[in-house]
């Protein structure tokens, strides 16, 4: 999930003891940096950073209930930011049905499935990666389009005022100008 804010944002889900995993990267804006928060559902704090680019947060729930993660930008409310982040609860189920009630070893196939599992997970983790990376380098870009843009236009401008100025400075060079004569009247 990717958001926007401009000072703080609340995230409110039910968490009922499971492990949870908060992975949370900004993409862009400012310095690349917020405050992160996550809050049990009595209100205390069991995680608090301030100004971070990335971060990952693993907690296993100890009470049922509604737990609050923030995320502030609250020191530099004048630039926007997106944050990514993936809240991931649980564990993940086994891969073959009771694969954790065996007491025999893995057959060839049942070991080249979870040795493809791995393998797929480690592609999405970097398929992650990549897509955050690049999101980052797309909006740099575009700023650096938008900045070229307006320097070329007022470089455009500024050259038409000048080639304006030069050649009025050379037309009054070679107009020629007759003094009136002073004294005649008629």
């Amino acid at each position: 999930m990717g958001r926007e804010w401009l000072a703080s944002s609340s995230l409110h889900r039910p968490w009922a003891c499971s492990p949870v995993c908060l992975p949370s990267q900004v993409i862009t804006g400012g310095h690349y940096d917020v405050d992160c928060s996550v809050e049990d559902p009595s209100g205390r704090s069991l995680y608090k950073e301030a100004k971070k680019q990335y971060d990952s947060f693993s907690h296993r729930a100890e009470a049922k209930g509604i737990y609050t993660f923030c995320f502030s930008n609250e020191f530099s409310t004048f630039s926007h930011k997106t944050v990514y982040f993936d809240f991931q609860v649980g564990d993940e189920p086994p891969i073959l049905p009771n694969m954790s009630k065996r007491v025999t070893a893995l057959t060839q196939l049942e070991s080249a499935c979870v040795t493809i599992h791995e393998a797929l997970n480690t592609v999405i983790d970097s398929q992650t990666r990549y897509r955050l990376r690049e999101a980052q380098d797309r909006n740099r870009a575009d700023d650096l389009h938008d900045r070229v843009s307006y320097w070329s236009t007022g470089e455009t401008l500024l050259l038409l005022v000048v080639s304006m100025s030069q050649v009025m400075l050379l037309k009054s060079f070679f107009t020629e100008k007759r003094p009136s004569p002073v004294g005649l009247t008629t």
